[in-house]
């Protein structure tokens, strides 16, 4: 099958994070066992009951046995646009493939399905192994759950996402978490009888600003902008006018660099608190922390980065956002992404991967294979 046709039955299968994701694991299960991998799923619930599902192909060993190589995509995709009528119909136009899940990451996945196709996996020397995860979009879930369980160990790994083919050494993780500030509600005209839950939350972040700007001097220069950065996205509370606030509630992320401790943040949050708490002790502050993930960083001089370079004819970048690659290093793994596409392509209606760049990108996984599988 060619990879425009596999593209095309990927795409239509609707993987929205929010559904089970069964049936694109049936998918992709009939074809890896019709090219002799020996599949295994690692099924979960989510939060809303709905199945989600792992599956871990793999070539020339048993699941359980060192792999040598393993190609990782992500099968959800984020929701469409109802009046995108073509969203899970693959079309052509001028070079290029839309549908939702195109170029996140549907041809990354049959790039590497194809690659494998073309290939005498009975000669293998080394493992080789495909996995496919559930709920990244959502909080790299499915990987975070399959790291945890500590199912396999591998010496490299290729993440799809789309990187326009250029190889990313290092990544910032991703963090959030839900400050909520508790104060006493009174009536304005009288506000010494209450305490300001929205005031509080002023002075925190004031706080805040500056724990940003001291985290600046925590530097990686391979990353633009070379620091973790912080940001207050959401923010609400009182109830009128002419109340006092009794609560206000505010939503901060960061992503930190690799190698800072993605709690870093916190322990300077607690402390600016613990100030605030001495300040006014009719004052409470709740931190909600739903999200710490690290970044990862794989050596510039990894074989697997500078094949990727010789590859590609690119050299090997960072990116700013989180992707599946710290949970690979957690299973030894020296990780790097790449994919076909433009990741500002991704996520919107009219979604597309270039049809030259999943050519390549199932070319350049042959070749990574060959390297380091036979």
């Amino acid at each position: 099958m060619t990879l425009k046709q596999t593209l095309a039955e990927l795409v239509a299968i609707d993987s929205v994070s929010a559904r089970a994701n069964r049936p694109v694991i049936d998918y992709l299960t009939a074809r890896c066992e019709a090219l002799g991998l020996k599949t295994q799923r690692f099924p979960y619930t989510d939060a809303d009951g709905s199945e989600k599902i792992n599956l871990l192909a793999v070539a020339g060993a048993n699941p359980k046995d060192d792999i040598e190589l393993v190609l990782v995509g992500h099968t959800d995709t984020v929701p469409y646009d109802p009046n995108w009528t073509e969203a899970l119909t693959l079309s052509e136009r001028e070079g290029k493939l839309f549908g939702r899940g195109a170029c996140d990451t549907k041809a990354f996945i049959a790039a590497a399905l194809t690659a494998v196709e073309s290939l005498n996996l009975k000669s293998l020397r080394r493992p080789l192994a495909l996995l496919f995860t559930a709920d990244e979009e959502i909080g790299l879930i499915g990987a975070k759950r399959f790291a945890e369980a500590q199912v396999m160990h591998a010496r490299f790994a290729i993440v799809g996402e789309p990187t326009s083919l250029q190889p990313i050494r290092a990544g910032k993780g991703y963090c959030l978490a839900e400050v909520t500030v508790k104060g006493r509600e009174a009536h304005s005209a009288y506000p010494s009888l209450g305490t300001s839950a929205v005031f509080a939350a002023a002075r925190l972040l004031a706080r805040i600003e500056k724990i940003a700007e001291e985290l600046r001097s925590e530097a990686h220069a391979d990353f633009d902008p070379p620091y973790t950065t912080l940001n207050v996205g959401v923010i609400q509370g009182g109830t009128a006018k002419n109340v006092v606030a009794g609560s206000c509630r505010f939503t901060l992320e960061w992503r930190p660099i690799p190698g800072q401790k993605p709690t870093r943040l916190l322990e300077l949050l607690h402390s600016a608190i613990a100030e605030e708490t001495k300040r006014d002790n009719n004052l409470t502050f709740a931190v909600d922390a739903a999200r710490a993930d690290k970044g990862f960083e794989t050596a510039a001089d990894s074989a697997l980065v500078t094949l990727l370079e010789g590859l590609t004819a690119k050299s090997a970048g960072t990116v700013a956002f989180g992707t599946e690659a710290a949970q690979l290093t957690e299973l030894g793994a020296e990780a790097v992404v790449l994919g076909p596409g433009n990741i500002r392509e991704a996520h919107r209606t009219g979604e597309f991967v270039p049809l030259a760049g999943t050519g390549a990108c199932e070319t350049i996984l042959g070749q990574a294979i060959e390297e380091f599988c036979y």
